[in-house]
């Protein structure tokens, strides 16, 4: 459809999770959506998954795109990480 002139974007989602032991990376956080043509607040980006058994969260998602007379939306934080328990 197309864009409204005055319009807010949704929020990002939050990365997926991750519990394996081999210490995948949790999912990045999804973009934010757009502001309206001309005013609106954008989304804000979703926030990094968790990871257990790594140090490294999943990053955090992109903020949305502002309008013209907008600022652009501010970018999801990185997901915590934790590092696996002794053997």
């Amino acid at each position: 459809g197309n864009a409204m002139l005055v319009g807010s974007g949704g929020a990002g989602g939050v990365g997926g999770s991750s519990t394996d032991g081999g210490g995948a990376a949790g999912g990045a956080g999804g973009r934010g959506g757009n502001a309206g043509l001309l005013f609106g607040a954008p989304g804000t980006g979703g926030a990094g998954g968790f990871t257990f058994g790594t140090a490294t969260g999943g990053s955090g998602g992109d903020g949305g795109t502002g309008g013209l007379f907008s600022d652009g939306g501010v970018g999801g934080s990185g997901g915590a990480g934790a590092s696996g328990g002794a053997g």
